[in-house]
């Protein structure tokens, strides 16, 4: 059965997803490429990057699990890239180069219309301008029997859990404190939302938990 899941997704020990003010320089944030540094040595990322070697053990292995059994992404427009407001042309394409690593259909929240973008190794990213639970309902159909991910930033991760759609969370506890930037679990109750931690695990360079429903 297909479920909705968030996965691979990194947090701070104060409880922060992305560091403030992000940029074109900064995509994450200030200091957020620091929460994924767990992810940076894997052998998952080496691939990804077309890189040969990489790591192995609990990070590689989590790192694995989070891009796999996924038949169609959701992402919200600060996820996509920096720009903000009307589309002023077509130039921007994601920060992923040609190949993004999504290989599915991917569906971008926006408020602003724009033509779908077909892209190398199979993504094709879809604007949807109607909502959280529109884009949803688009994911799911696309994905078939596969799972939908939820793949961020912060506040669509929000967005979903305040909809009680999230089905199981993976989060990485990274050993940084970041002071400031957007938090992710901040004014949610998620025993109340029906979450349990069914899994966790320290890696070699973070903490790694899975909540589910």
């Amino acid at each position: 059965m297909s479920r909705v899941r968030v996965a691979g997704f990194s947090i701070s020990l104060d409880g922060f997803g992305a560091g403030p003010e992000q940029s074109l320089e900064q995509p994450l944030g200030r200091r957020g490429e620091d929460l994924h540094h767990w992810l940076f040595g894997t052998r998952f990322f080496h691939e990804m990057i077309g890189q040969s070697g990489g790591s192995d053990g609990v990070d590689q292995a989590f790192a694995d699990r989070s891009m796999r059994g996924f038949g169609a992404f959701i992402l919200g427009r600060n996820m996509f890239g920096p720009v903000r407001g009307p589309w002023p042309d077509e130039a921007w394409n994601g920060w992923w180069g040609d190949n993004p690593p999504y290989h599915a259909p991917t569906f971008v929240l926006t408020h602003h219309p724009r033509d779908p973008i077909e892209m190398a190794g199979g993504t094709t990213f879809i604007f949807v301008t109607e909502g959280v639970e529109a884009a949803l309902e688009q994911a799911k159909a696309a994905a078939g029997d596969l799972d939908v991910k939820i793949g961020g930033g912060v506040e669509t991760v929000r967005q979903y859990l305040r909809a009680g759609a999230i089905d199981e969370m993976h989060l990485a506890l990274s050993p940084v404190l970041l002071g400031q930037g957007e938090p992710l679990l901040a004014g949610l109750d998620l025993p109340a939302l029906g979450f349990r931690v069914t899994e966790h695990a320290a890696g070699e360079g973070a903490t790694h938990v899975v909540l589910a429903r």
